[in-house]
């Protein structure tokens, strides 16, 4: 597979189709990688966001995320630093630091994408947040002891829930790094 050539068959403005061989997937273009934030409030609350997603056609539940690199002028900005950026955007709260936990293909057969789990404890709100002006974002502060129950009932109501959120309370409760 390694040998063979990719050829592109479709190119947008955030993404690319390639054909590599029999195999067709997705490249994102203007990023290097994607950050998702599991962010813990003092009081033990998980932040997660609610917004339309047009390729579903559906509400879903996630972790606040986003892309690096993807703001002209900032294309080698760090994945810490857009975790930071697209938590305070997304959420209205802020990180201090942010601890990177693991990193991986979310989509392996579908994409080429990379994203990067990071924690942030003790964040704080400083503005409204919502997401930039195009995004109309729902917080959810979501006690961690009854995030379970509070999806399961989101899901009964008909909203899809981002499978990356069972990773980040895996990461929050399970596996927490020792150096927090």
């Amino acid at each position: 597979m390694d040998a063979e050539k990719r050829i592109i068959l479709c190119e947008g403005r955030f993404l690319r189709l390639i054909k590599c061989g029999r195999w067709e997937y997705t490249d994102r273009t203007n990023s290097s990688g994607a950050a998702v934030v599991v962010a813990i409030t003092t009081e033990a609350n998980l932040l997660l966001i609610e917004q339309y997603r047009i390729p579903v056609a559906r509400r879903v539940i996630e972790l606040p995320a986003g892309l690096a690199g993807d703001i002209p002028g900032h294309e080698s900005e760090a994945l810490a630093t857009a975790a930071k950026r697209e938590l305070l955007e997304e959420t209205g709260y802020e990180a201090k630091k942010v601890t990177q936990l693991a990193s991986g293909p979310p989509t392996a057969g579908l994409a080429s994408e990379i994203v990067t789990f990071f924690l942030a404890r003790d964040v704080r709100r400083v503005s409204a947040g919502g997401g930039d002006g195009h995004e109309e974002i729902q917080v959810h502060e979501v006690p961690l002891a009854d995030a379970g129950k509070w999806l399961e009932q989101k899901a009964t109501a008909g909203l899809l829930i981002d499978p990356k959120v069972y990773a980040g309370l895996y990461f929050a409760t399970v596996a927490p790094p020792k150096d927090i």
